[in-house]
């Protein structure tokens, strides 16, 4: 009974954390349309966190000594890479489209496996990324010659590679007899995406009054500040941790079909609050997207080394929070 217990608090747990996860884009989109940067939005969002996270950093910081590379790496490419590209994206495409394409990561992950380190893949990984980029075509209408921007996609396609290359990095340091707290990693990864997007966004130049004002959310006004509370603490902060505790109570696997629900949320979630309506053939594209991923993160061998839990925005280092999660 207590594990039956357990595991329904970590699908409850998982749930919020896809919602959670889902709803950053939503909330980020009507400050974007209001004036600011995208980078400045990602600049706001991950300084704030890294700001709330601050104890938990120095709780764990002897990771800086015993982590460097791992903390860098999270920090250049799963927070700043992923979160700028993706940011950048949704202010030219619709959010649902901008996430089913970084969806396209254990896909492209298991390219790398296959084509660069030349290591067999199995036939369902193999189905899982065909059926990933079939989908793909759907969502973008390539028979019409792509139905999107072009340098959006292209954006969303960027923080899909900034994800493969976090994938890859753990792959080749992770080390199991020297384990990381994820928590700590993440802090970490916060504080240095907040540091490299401080030079690269240079936020002393943002129009800071667009938080003083109103967001036009699909006709609704609603103030930047609160837009700004949800990005920081419950879109990054609260994500986050009940990702990995989630991860943690549940197998990998059902975690796995959890976190994918995060794009049907974040597609939903755009629909009904900002109008961004999708075509029935991207809605069916979408679902093969989602399909082909899971199929690509779950059929890989049991011996590999652990990596992070392929996701959207996301990339939590699996080899400290679950013991049989395998990644290419």
């Amino acid at each position: 009974m207590h594990a039956s217990q357990g595991r329904s608090a970590g699908l409850g747990l998982a749930l919020a954390s896809a919602f959670a996860f889902g709803g950053s884009g939503v909330a980020a989109k009507p400050l974007i349309e209001a004036g600011l940067d995208p980078l400045h939005v990602v600049w706001l969002r991950v300084a704030g966190a890294a700001l709330v996270m601050l104890p938990v950093a120095w709780r764990h910081r002897d990771l800086l000594r015993r982590k460097p590379a791992l903390l860098a790496g999270f920090g250049l490419l799963a927070v700043a890479g992923v979160q700028a590209c993706y940011f950048a994206a949704i202010s030219r495409i619709p959010v649902g489209v901008a996430l089913l394409i970084e969806y396209l990561a254990p896909a492209l992950v298991l390219g790398w496996v296959r084509f660069v380190q030349r290591r067999p893949v199995t036939r369902a990984a193999a189905l899982g990324v065909v059926l990933a980029v079939g989908g793909l075509a759907c969502v973008v209408q390539v028979w019409s010659g792509l139905s999107f921007d072009l340098l959006g996609l292209l954006l969303a396609l960027g923080a899909a590679c900034c994800q493969v290359g976090y994938f890859v990095l753990s792959d080749q340091g992770g080390d199991e007899s020297d384990p990381a707290d994820p928590l700590g990693v993440i802090a970490y990864g916060l504080l240095v995406g907040a540091l490299v997007l401080t030079v690269v966004a240079r936020p002393w130049g943002m129009d800071f009054q667009v938080l003083a004002g109103d967001a036009d959310m699909n006709g609704t006004g609603v103030p930047a500040w609160l837009l700004l509370g949800w990005i920081v603490l419950i879109a990054t902060v609260l994500a986050y941790v009940t990702g990995i505790v989630s991860v943690r109570r549940l197998s990998p696997q059902v975690a796995g079909v959890v976190a994918c629900l995060e794009a049907v949320i974040a597609t939903v979630l755009a629909w009904v609050l900002l109008g961004e309506h999708l075509a029935a053939p991207q809605i069916l594209g979408g679902a093969v997207v989602l399909v082909g991923a899971f199929i690509a993160q779950s059929s890989t061998p049991k011996t590999a080394p652990a990596g992070p839990v392929a996701g959207s925005e996301r990339s939590e280092p699996v080899s400290e929070l679950s013991s049989d999660r395998a990644a290419p």
